[in-house]
């Protein structure tokens, strides 16, 4: 997440709130964008007074639910053959639409609260809806919850563990030589009991070799 947070940085610190808005916006139609990537970001930069989480979060879910929506347009307006004709622009391919359907139409409605968490589906949740003819006002009521329920999980948590990390990385650098020594502690009795368990099953194993079938000469 490091790694993550320094690529996007720059273009948090430029485009700001729309940086936020525009990818998970894009990403809810299909389009490849780390819309969940940048939110995390955001969140982790809030705690740095780089943004308002509150805004933040009203920004992402705002772009939610348009690019959501945008998606059912497009999939109840072109349909499914539209929809795998240009998907491929979009990485939809006909076996990722037909696995999202099929789970879509088994789960119903609450798959729509739930399909933010889930790859493959947050991008083609809108998409679905609108191919399967799902009441647009159901539709925009159970996705503006799962957007809800998406945006305020990942950047509550990382808002928290942002404000928590440098407390952490104190405690750690503060005790890092009494851990470092308990986990090799930890890793040399877990080598010992390896070591005496797999002597053992060779010692079994050898002498059930060494038996042989009782001698039946005499009979």
């Amino acid at each position: 997440m490091e790694h993550a947070l320094q690529v996007l940085k720059p273009y948090l610190d430029h485009y700001g709130y729309l940086a936020v808005l525009g990818a998970i916006f894009l990403e809810d139609f299909g389009v490849p964008m780390p819309g969940e990537t940048l939110l995390i970001a955001g969140a982790l930069l809030a705690t740095q007074g780089h943004f308002n989480i509150y805004l933040l979060v009203a920004v992402a879910w705002v772009g939610a639910v348009m690019g959501d929506n945008l998606g059912y347009l497009i999939g109840s307006l072109g349909g499914r053959r539209l929809v795998l004709r240009f998907g491929r622009y979009l990485f939809i391919t006909p076996k990722r639409l037909q696995y999202a359907e099929s789970f879509f139409q088994r789960r119903g409605p609450i798959i729509v609260v739930i399909a933010r968490f889930i790859e493959i589906l947050r991008q083609l949740n809108g998409i679905i809806a609108g191919t399967t003819k799902m009441a647009w006002w159901r539709f925009f009521l159970y996705n503006s919850l799962g957007a809800a329920l998406w945006v305020g999980l990942w950047s509550t948590l990382f808002y928290q563990l942002g404000k928590e990390g440098e407390r952490i990385g104190f405690l750690f650098k503060r005790y890092e030589p009494l851990a470092l020594a308990a986990f090799a502690l930890v890793a040399a009795a877990a080598l010992v009991v390896h070591l005496v368990r797999r002597r053992r099953t060779a010692a079994s194993e050898g002498g059930g070799t060494g038996r042989g079938a009782p001698d039946r000469g005499g009979e």
